[in-house]
Formats: structure tokens, C-alpha cells, sequence
């Protein structure tokens, strides 16, 4: 595998704290078991000690000691040079595996040691009754690890061990440890008992299980995001084949954020991490993990976003209102002014420091533009956006004072700049504005952060959407800003995946005409999505309608009746 540390977004933000705790090495070890039901993992219970973690369920982990060194010696199969190099670290990896193996001995009775033949060793009769009484001594600092081994004649069982991820503890907290996380496979012929002091209860859980139960088990975001991971899997061996595949282990390091249940860490994968790393680089938590209708927020000196009270399955937690303006004059453009809601109308109105002078429409769909008309008549400002080809599904109260056209530049204020760009597919009138000061898309429907865009014929054009996605990629971007959901960052990395993932679709569309033969669009829906949830496959019938109009007018397919086929080339 590589390893890779994943920086902060750019952009603004307070200056970082005074202070900030050191970082102290750790080590976490995540250990399963094969039962009847499918794969379990071991969670123990911290006891109450007043601070971030107390009472938190957590896996077998603490911070490296400095005897922990003197295990090398006694590791099977694992060098530090190995290690090292499998963690990105010049020296000191092996250091990783052997804490992670004590603490999980002190702490829940599971001792990965192997005997001189390499066989697990078995905590069984006397001999395994005074291995076990070494954990006390352990847990005093009276003796090491390595000391074990050499008085059973054992070694570590580094080998069984399967390095995984990296955590580091956010700016923000008052304790903060820089972590490894490694996979293994309980021991056989051990039973694992938790401490009953620093851990005061355990429990063998399917990972899904416990994080459903997240509402009585406390669990920190590494936990949590770790066992969603494992929820993946029904076999403990796929888990390690998982973590042994070549790959990157990026650096995780959380970001809190703070939002309607108080303050939580944000992963790298949640859909706020790049904007709450943008708004927030230092960790103060003062960025928001949770789109919340009405709530204003500042994404940059010219941009605030207030989205609409109108979540769905359609539009994911609301339609986004961007106000974009903050020159000398106090001039404010508002993009997408949303459904006819007065509760959002009046939220964007008092969102806006200053006048707000022009109103620009991205597409007419229901979700988008009504609100258009209230929000001119309330300010005198100007339409911006263009009718729709196609009349179903559109706003009929939209009526533009004038229809921009593609590269035409709308000045706002002093400083501040859209540029319009014609980018149809999801929508024949579908526009994006470029703010060029700040490189920032306002896309619309074009992109969304969290799920792919429906393309509805006959108004929406699968040919057209990636032509216009392909026009997207050469531009100097730095953000989008999407019309529902978090800022976005890498922005050609977004575009390109979308268009990957849109090519890959069409092919299934391919493959299933070729291995059916002639079918209606109905049959090959579940053949084509068999990745989607069924609930949502009406919305996608509509995309795959939209990716056969394209391959007819490419020629590789063709329509007789109702049923499609395959044509061959030539």
C-alpha cells in the first residue's frame, strides 16, 4: 500500500488557537470473530473519567510506550524496515504493532502471540493461567512485553496483524493522539474479559448492529466510520484481504464541526469534510456538519448560501440559495431563489448585507426558480435565466426579464463577477455562473455532491450533459457550489468521475442489450441499476431512458416498438 496525508482544504478562516495539545502515538487494535449470524468485532466500554472519551465504546487501543521497542526482537514475521515503509514512517512502525498487541493484552485478555512453530498461542490450562496473570503486571508497568515472551518462549504475532487506517486527533481537543489502526482475528481458544478498570464492560457485536445502537452506544467518529467499514463484510478473512490490497491509507484527521446535535467529527468521507476544512482550517469548530434550511452561511467574503425547507428525495436537504455580491457598492446577486416558500424568501432576504440587485435562474425545474417572482417583486431586481425547450416539469410562473447568453459576464459590484455558461443536459435552459474572483461553479443541478444528476428527456440529453461536462473540465476551478448539498473541492476530479461514472452506466446499458436481445426499457432497469435501491428505480428509468437516446443517435442501438437492441458495429 501507499500512504498519503490528506491537507486541509484552502481558504479563510480565524487564526489558529494559542495552544494546540501535542500529539501523542497510538495504537488501536480492531478484533473480530466469525459467528453463526455473520462478523463480529469487540467493543469495550470506557469508564467515566470526566473527559471526551468517558463511557465510550471503543475498541482495544492506547499510546505507545517507550518499551515497546524492545519487542522488536520478538516479533514473528515483521521487521521495522517492513513496517515502516508499510506506514510511510522512516523508522519506529514496528513500535505501532507491538503497542497495539500490549494494549489489547491489558485490556481485554486477547494476547496475539504465537508459539516458536508459528501457531497462535492458546491461553489454556496452567501454563495459560500464568500468561494471563502477566496482564496485571503489564498494566503496572512492572514488566514488558518482550519480558513475556522471552520468560514463555512466545513471539508476537505481528504477522496476523493488518494494518489499516490512520487517525489524528482534531486541533480542538484537549487530548490528542495521532493513531493506527490494524485488523485481526481473535485468537482461538482465548476469551476475551474486559479489565474492569479503565474498561467497565464489553460486548461482541455485527458491526451494523452497533452502530445502529449508536443512540445508546456512545461511539467517537474513528469508531464509527471504522465500523461502518466493516458492516461490508460477512467474513472476517474479507476483511484482511481488504487491508492487505494494495491501496492508499490516507490521513483522516477529523474535523469537528458543530451542527444540530452539538458538536461532532466530521471524516473524510462525510459530505461536509471539504467545507468545513475550508471554512474552519484550524479546527475551532465554528463550520456546520448539517444543512439547515433558513440558517445563513458565509462560504466566502462574496458568497453566502441559505437553503430552502424543501428536503426529498429529489433534492437531498434543500434547494441552496446563494447570495453572491460584497463589493464597494454592497451589490448582492441571488442565485436560485428556490420554491415559492415565504419562510425561505424571507430568510434569503435577510440573509443579503445589501441590496440585492439581480436575481439568476440556473433552470427552471419546480425546486429552482419559483421564488423568482416574489423575490422581484419584493426588490425590483432584474430575471436572469433562460426558458426551457421543453414545457413539462418546468416553473410556468418564470418569465425572464432578459436570457443570458453562453460567456456573457454579469458584473455585480466592483470586484465581483459571474460568468454564465450554457451547460444543458440535466436541463435544456441549464445554466452555471462562474465566479471568476474566486474560481467557485454555482452549478445548479449540473453537479451535486452526494448522488448523480436525473437526465429526464425529452428536456434532459444525456449527449448534451456530457458534452457540457467535457466543456467543464479545462476551466480553472476551485470549488462548486452546488444547488443542494456541501461546497465541493477538486472540482476537475468531481467532473471527471461523474463523466467515468456515466460511460460506465452506458456500457451496462450495452451489455444488458446484449444479453437479452431485444427489451423494453423496464427490463433492463433492474439489470442496468441493479446497484440502486429499487424504491429509487422509477427516478432511474428516467436516466436509462436518457443514455438509449444517446446510443441511438450514436448508432449503437435502435427502437422497434417499445423494445431496444443492440445494433453492431460496423
Amino acid at each position: 500500500m501507499t500512504v498519503t496525508t490528506q491537507p486541509n482544504a484552502g481558504g479563510t478562516a480565524d487564526a489558529a488557537p494559542a495552544t494546540i495539545a501535542p500529539l501523542r502515538n497510538a495504537a488501536t487494535l480492531v478484533v473480530m470473530r466469525d459467528a453463526p449470524q455473520g462478523l463480529e468485532v469487540l467493543l469495550l466500554r470506557r469508564a467515566e473519567r470526566g473527559d471526551h472519551s468517558s463511557g465510550a465504546w471503543v475498541f482495544p487501543g492506547g499510546v505507545l510506550d517507550a518499551a515497546d521497542r524492545s519487542g522488536h526482537g520478538h516479533c514473528h514475521g515483521l521487521d521495522d524496515a517492513a513496517a515502516s515503509a508499510g506506514m510511510g514512517l522512516s523508522e519506529g512502525g514496528l513500535d505501532y504493532y507491538v503497542a497495539a498487541i500490549r494494549e489489547c493484552f491489558e485490556e481485554s485478555g486477547l494476547l496475539l502471540a504465537c508459539e516458536p512453530d508459528g501457531s497462535l498461542v492458546r491461553l489454556e490450562g496452567e501454563r495459560g493461567e500464568a500468561i494471563l496473570a502477566w496482564r496485571q503486571r503489564l498494566h503496572r508497568g512492572e514488566s514488558t512485553l518482550a519480558g513475556l515472551c522471552e520468560h514463555f518462549g512466545l513471539r508476537l504475532a505481528t504477522q496476523h496483524l493488518a494494518y489499516y487506517a490512520r487517525w489524528v486527533t482534531p486541533a480542538i481537543r484537549v487530548k490528542r493522539w495521532d493513531t493506527r489502526f490494524f485488523f485481526a482475528i481473535a485468537p482461538q481458544a482465548q476469551e476475551s474479559a474486559h479489565d474492569a478498570v479503565e474498561l467497565v464492560e464489553q460486548l461482541w457485536l455485527p458491526p451494523a448492529e452497533a452502530v445502529a445502537r449508536s443512540d445508546s452506544l456512545k461511539l467517537l467518529g474513528p469508531t464509527r466510520v471504522t465500523l461502518e467499514t466493516l458492516a461490508r463484510f460477512s467474513r472476517a478473512h474479507e476483511v484482511l484481504e481488504h487491508a492487505r490490497a494494495p491501496r492508499t491509507v490516507a490521513l483522516p484527521a477529523p474535523r469537528v464541526a458543530d451542527g444540530p446535535q452539538g458538536m461532532m467529527p466530521v471524516a473524510a468521507d462525510h459530505p461536509a469534510w471539504a467545507e468545513v476544512g475550508r471554512l474552519d482550517p484550524p479546527g475551532h469548530g465554528s463550520a456546520r456538519y448539517a444543512i439547515e434550511p433558513g440558517l445563513a452561511v458565509r462560504l466566502s467574503p462574496r458568497v453566502i448560501r441559505v437553503t430552502a425547507p424543501n428536503p426529498g428525495m429529489m433534492t437531498g436537504p434543500g434547494t441552496n440559495t446563494y447570495l453572491v455580491g460584497g463589493g464597494p457598492a454592497n451589490q448582492w446577486a441571488v442565485i436560485d431563489p428556490g420554491p415559492a416558500l415565504g419562510v425561505h424568501l424571507e430568510a434569503v432576504m435577510a440573509a443579503a448585507p445589501g441590496t440585492i440587485s439581480q436575481i439568476l435562474v440556473t433552470h427552471t425545474h419546480p425546486d429552482h426558480s419559483p421564488g423568482a417572482v416574489e423575490l422581484a417583486a419584493r426588490t425590483g431586481a432584474p430575471v436572469f435565466g433562460r426558458i426551457a425547450d421543453h414545457a413539462g416539469n418546468q416553473d410556468p410562473t418564470f418569465s425572464p426579464t432578459r436570457q443570458p447568453a453562453h460567456g456573457e459576464r454579469l458584473s455585480i459590484d466592483a470586484g465581483v463577477s459571474l460568468r454564465v455558461l450554457h451547460t444543458p443536459g440535466h436541463a435544456s435552459n441549464h445554466l452555471c455562473f462562474l465566479l471568476e474572483e474566486e474560481a467557485t461553479l454555482f452549478t445548479g443541478d449540473h453537479l451535486m455532491g452526494a448522488s448523480t444528476v436525473v437526465i429526464g428527456p425529452p428536456d434532459g440529453d444525456m449527449s448534451a450533459y456530457l458534452a457540457s461536462l467535457r466543456a467543464l473540465v479545462p476551466l480553472a476551478l476551485d470549488w462548486l457550489a452546488p444547488g443542494h448539498g456541501f461546497l465541493m473541492a477538486e472540482p476537475r476530479r468531481v467532473i471527471e468521475g461523474v463523466i467515468r461514472h456515466r460511460l460506465g452506466r452506458e456500457a451496462k446499458v450495452l451489455q444488458a442489450l446484449a444479453e437479452l436481445g431485444p427489451a423494453t426499457a423496464g427490463d433492463l432497469l433492474a439489470r442496468v441499476y441493479d446497484d440502486v435501491r429499487p424504491a429509487l428505480h422509477p427516478v432511474a428509468l428516467r436516466s436509462l431512458t436518457a443514455h438509449l437516446i444517446k446510443l441511438r443517435r450514436d448508432g449503437r442501438a435502435a427502437l422497434e416498438g417499445e423494445r431496444w437492441q443492440a445494433l453492431t458495429a460496423a
